[in-house]
């Protein structure tokens, strides 16, 4: 069996590295672009802030690693095109030649690619040294480069999302001034405007220039300079100059391989694929960024994400050799993010998209310590909780509170809920863990249960707790 993978991030390793634990006599070969099989792009900004001070500690297994789990890395390999019908994989080498390779079974997973917003100028200033995208580790360690010069006084960040909080974190921490811009009206556009608004103070608190609601305009970069124009309805035109800028505007799937060899596309411009990475192109599969995702609550979707892209990638591997047994589960939508002392998570659906998937959505919102409050170092957790109104089946949950108050592992405790299509009366059933410096007899979560259940019986919500 001679399986090759295109792509050698998180879904392309995951593939061989389950191709060769069932299959040991599976010839594997991983074709990608650059020179950084396995690294994690997570860890990017925790990079450039200097807390993981060795790229190459980004690394999910060194390059040695993978080669000893019998897996043919071909790296600064361009794959160009797939031909079905002769199973031939055309690819560019860094030198220019040309060469083919012969598959048997064959897994796209060229991931996805930053996206480029309509910013005037913004392709020429990407050409320079002073403006970056931020999506792998050749953008990372060109970042860096400047960076480390000591020259960085200001840095323009283009984009509030995860990506963009987390660079806003990194290069504060390294003392610099940063000014960041989000089109839409508040951070994080994939969980509620309340708890998006407390975020934004825990920015501003920390020296974040923050400006939503505004557009860049146009771009310019010279050799020692950046200069964005921004529009927006509250201040009207403006111009700021900083040392360096930074665009995190999101991503999408990179699918022109896939689409080219006869690929469907689905919900997102997503190679299309059924729970098995099945593309339907013979003995063709995918996994990881460039493909739909299967959501429990909204069906097709697209949602790329690292823990979704090593799921895929094992998937696909393992049914790439004959193996029958595995299928892809789908996901509920669990993300999470760092911000400064804060963590912000979330899992389901928004209430925008629970209307657009029929259901009809009640949410509330409350405030609850994370542990009993005679003990000390009690913190205040935020936590907005949505479901339908007619089967009161649980719709979506989101947190915020300090990281010690261990939001991210109380999402997911919802995750898990969400996933088995359970009501918020389950999770008032729920055998959870007490202890006064850890949490309360009805955990956070479940007294934000009780007042929704109190919230759509009498339309009025109380809260309370014993012990």
């Amino acid at each position: 069996m001679r399986l090759v993978i295109v792509g050698g991030s998180d879904a392309g390793i995951a593939a061989a590295l389950r191709a060769r634990e069932l299959e040991p006599s599976c010839k594997v070969t991983v074709v990608l672009d650059d020179a950084y099989p396995n690294f994690s792009v997570c860890g990017i900004p925790y990079y450039l802030s200097g807390e993981v001070q060795d790229w190459s500690n980004l690394a999910h297994r060194s390059y040695r690693e993978l080669l000893d789990q019998g897996i043919d890395l071909r790296t600064d390999t361009h794959a160009l095109e797939i031909n079905p019908a002769q199973h031939e994989l055309h690819c560019r080498l860094q030198d220019g030649r040309l060469v083919a390779l012969n598959w048997d079974r064959l897994i796209i997973a060229t991931g996805a690619q930053a996206i480029k917003p309509p910013i005037e100028g913004l392709v020429e200033a990407l050409e320079g040294e002073r403006v970056f995208l931020v999506h792998t580790m050749t953008d990372a360690r060109a970042i860096m480069e400047v960076l480390d010069k000591g020259q960085v006084r200001r840095a323009l960040v283009i984009g509030a999302g995860y990506i963009g909080l987390e660079l806003a974190e990194a290069l504060t921490t390294r003392g610099i001034t940063v000014n960041q811009y989000e089109a839409k009206d508040h951070v994080l556009p994939a969980v509620s405007p309340d708890l998006a608004r407390q975020l934004e103070m825990v920015l501003t608190s920390h020296g974040v220039r923050l400006a939503t609601n505004t557009v860049v305009t146009a771009i310019t970069a010279d050799q020692d300079h950046v200069t964005l124009w921004t529009s927006s309805p509250s201040s009207g035109a403006a111009q700021v100059r900083g040392d360096i800028a930074i665009v995190v505007a999101g991503v999408r799937p990179a699918v022109a391989l896939a689409r080219t060899a006869g690929a469907k596309i689905g919900p997102g411009g997503a190679v299309w694929v059924n729970r098995r990475m099945e593309t339907g192109i013979d003995d063709v599969y995918a996994a990881g960024d460039c493909v739909i995702t299967h959501h429990q609550l909204l069906g097709e979707a697209y949602l790329p994400l690292g823990t979704t892209a090593h799921k895929q990638g094992r998937v696909a591997g393992a049914a790439a050799i004959g193996h029958e047994a595995e299928e892809f589960q789908g996901v509920v939508g669990t993300q999470v993010v760092k911000v400064f002392d804060q963590v912000i998570a979330r899992t389901g659906l928004t209430d925008d998209e629970a209307v657009s998937a029929g259901f009809t959505p009640l949410s509330i919102t409350t405030q609850t310590d994370d542990h009993k409050r005679y003990y000390p170092g009690a913190e205040t957790l935020t936590i907005r909780l949505s479901a339908d109104t007619s089967t009161h089946r649980l719709l979506g949950v989101a947190m915020l509170g300090p990281i010690s108050s261990g939001a991210h592992k109380r999402i997911d405790t919802a995750a898990v809920v969400l996933a088995q299509s359970a009501r918020v009366e389950d999770l008032m059933h729920l055998d959870l863990a007490y202890t006064p410096p850890l949490g309360t007899p009805w955990d956070a979560l479940q007294v934000t249960a009780a007042q929704w259940l109190q919230k759509a019986a009498t339309g009025s919500s109380y809260g309370g707790e014993d012990g």
